[in-house]
């Protein structure tokens, strides 16, 4: 089993979106700016969601991946270190997943 964890992702999109938007898929979608990196999340999502309903595995993989990718793209542009999504879920999980719902609803 891989080591490999999305703090190492996160490494690997901050080191990449620093280079060339010649070179690098990442700095390409970086210096476009939140609207292309944030499109380009939206289709990833629909992706994943379209291989989930047909149940195919392999395809739900991909695109998982590529759907994690593009998140990390998004919060690096946005300036949110994925610790702080993170502390956020951690947070959450003090309470069950219906009465934190609920109390979102409620605010």
């Amino acid at each position: 089993m891989s080591e490999f964890t999305l703090a190492d992702l996160e490494k690997i999109v901050d080191a990449r979106s620093k280079a060339s938007p010649e070179e690098s898929w990442t700095a390409k979608l970086v210096s476009a700016g939140q609207p292309k990196a944030a499109k380009k999340l939206g289709e990833e999502a629909i992706e994943t969601v379209i291989a989930a309903i047909a149940d195919d595995r392999e395809n739900l993989t991909y695109e998982a991946a590529d759907l994690l990718y593009h998140l990390l793209v998004v919060l690096k542009v946005a300036g949110i270190p994925l610790q702080s999504v993170m502390a956020e879920l951690e947070r959450r999980t003090a309470q069950s997943g219906l009465k934190e719902k609920a109390s979102r609803q409620s605010s």
